[in-house]
């Protein structure tokens, strides 16, 4: 292989392929990434095993080949590479090395055969369609942060993508939830989804589709299955395997009794609870809400530092009530929040809360309470 291409578009390309490479990996092909130079163009891919991640970029091949190398090491070089020149990229003729040069710099890696490099993207999709860059951003962002870290739980460790009748109409949903808390968004289901399995999205895959739809492409084409996910943003393809697990009955948890309605300035609220909340080095320290005659009070009790309290005005006219609430969960929720006001839906002080966005009616958020 012997081809020349411009810094900056290989650049790009190592960014979006190598971030899937782990660090450590106890099988050596899976820290490198593929390269491939074909029909004026060079294809790099990469792979954990769960998520692959392919892009093409122009590239003037004298000689088409393929090899792969290590992946991080690669960019990292080419990161350091001077702005706007150009790097040639040669094997030796046995493939064991590849040379990168670039200017008076030169570098020898160490390749292994491209035949080694695992394919993951066999298979087909039963579904496809697509939708706009900013929607998908729009669900994936609304959602994440409610995402279970809890391995036992592996079922709760991702987005549970879906589809719903709901008002007249198709949705497509995504929900995710820890147990403690639940993120709901939806939109107009995009033509294609009707029929589409519910799939339970990783957190990982999540994490790195949400970077590649914020770089600008208006569109997202999205292949699914039952077992496997694909996203074509511009250039850039992501495969990805599902979590293989059913995610429960969350309908179940939506609670639809509550009539004590707190309606909050969103800002003027969240800046509160992060006041109230210094008081303690706890992470998740409970602060607690008393309402009453249209004024919210937030205290928080440290038994090391001492007590915060804060008072806000509020709308609300049902009975009085003190719940309590993990701090940091209620900071995650009203960051999430597009509209200047956040409405509470509070039922008592040991049932769930629905929280609703004053700014999105596709949106909304169940937290449970803490005892205080």
């Amino acid at each position: 292989m012997r081809i020349i291409i411009e810094r900056s578009n290989l650049l790009k390309s190592l960014s979006h392929v190598h971030r899937v490479v782990e660090r450590r990996n106890t099988i050596p092909i899976l820290s490198n990434v593929l390269l491939k130079s074909e029909d004026g163009a060079l294809r790099l891919k990469a792979t954990d095993l769960d998520i692959e991640i392919t892009e093409a970029v122009a590239a003037s091949g004298e000689q088409d080949g393929a090899t792969t190398v290590p992946a991080h090491l690669l960019y990292d070089i080419v990161r350091k590479l001077s702005d706007g020149s150009e790097v040639k990229l040669q094997t030796n003729p046995d493939g064991a090395q590849m040379t990168v040069t670039s200017g008076r710099s030169n570098f020898r890696l160490q390749c292994l055969p491209e035949a080694d490099f695992p394919d993951i993207t066999a298979g087909t999709f039963s579904h496809s369609f697509q939708m706009k860059s900013a929607d998908l951003a729009r669900l994936i962002e609304r959602t994440q942060f409610a995402i279970s870290t809890e391995e036992t739980r592996y079922y709760l460790n991702g987005i549970y993508l879906h589809t719903i009748e709901a008002g007249g109409s198709l949705k497509l949903r995504a929900v995710a939830t820890d147990g403690h808390r639940l993120a709901r968004a939806e939109m107009e289901a995009p033509a294609g989804s009707e029929g589409m399995p519910g799939i339970i999205v990783p957190r990982k895959t999540v994490a790195e589709i949400q970077k590649l739809v914020g770089e600008g492409a208006e569109t997202v084409e999205v292949e699914l299955s039952d077992a496997k996910i694909r996203f074509t943003v511009g250039a850039v393809v992501m495969t990805s395997k599902l979590i293989d697990g059913t995610f429960p009955d969350y309908q179940r948890v939506i609670p639809t009794g509550n009539d004590k309605a707190l309606t909050l300035d969103r800002a003027t609220f969240s800046a509160a609870v992060d006041r109230v909340s210094t008081i303690s080095s706890e992470r998740g320290r409970a602060v607690k809400l008393a309402v009453a005659d249209s004024q919210l009070t937030l205290t928080v009790n440290s038994p090391d530092a001492g007590t915060a309290t804060e008072e806000l005005a509020v709308g609300y006219d049902s009975d009085e009530i003190e719940i309590g609430f993990n701090a940091k969960y209620l900071l995650d929720i009203t960051g999430q929040l597009s509209g200047e006001t956040a409405v509470f839906m509070l039922a008592d002080p040991g049932s769930p809360t629905l929280i609703k966005d004053g700014g999105d009616e596709g949106t909304l958020y169940v937290l449970m309470p803490m005892r205080v």
